[in-house]
């Protein structure tokens, strides 16, 4: 079982949260560019962000399931995409709001930068602790 969850938490991860990095990197050069499409972007964003939810249901199912759960490298990276969730949907969503209506990214790029540092953080983490440990 914990393969399966494995497999569904790294597949949600993929699936989800990279096209939220991208889309939210891309967008403030979207926003400058006459000929940009930030709108789309933005929607990538919200829509993906949803999505992403279950990266750390998933994760938590695999944490479960493995006994890994009060790991402190489990617990860091609960903290870690906590702190990438709240990013995301405090700063940089309502960020990529605020610049489609005046066009303003100075902030946004900031809270995008360190979305996408919490999250190659995570990933590092992820792939350098568990399977050390947990023989999935």
């Amino acid at each position: 079982m914990s393969k399966l969850f494995l497999s569904l938490h790294v597949l949600a991860a993929i699936i989800a949260i990279g096209p939220v990095t991208v889309a939210a990197s891309m967008f403030p050069k979207a926003v400058r560019a006459a000929d940009g499409n930030p709108a789309l972007l933005h929607r990538i964003c919200r829509v993906y962000a949803l999505i992403g939810i279950s990266v750390p249901v998933f994760g938590f199912a695999t944490a479960g399931v493995m006994g890994v759960t009060g790991h402190p490298w489990v617990v860091v990276s609960i903290a870690l995409t906590t702190a990438a969730a709240f990013v995301l949907v405090l700063k940089v969503i309502p960020g990529q709001e605020k610049a489609l209506r005046t066009r303003d990214v100075k902030r946004l790029a900031l809270y995008t930068g360190v979305f996408n540092l919490l999250w190659a953080t995570v990933t590092v983490l992820m792939i350098l602790r568990p399977g050390s440990t947990t023989g999935a």
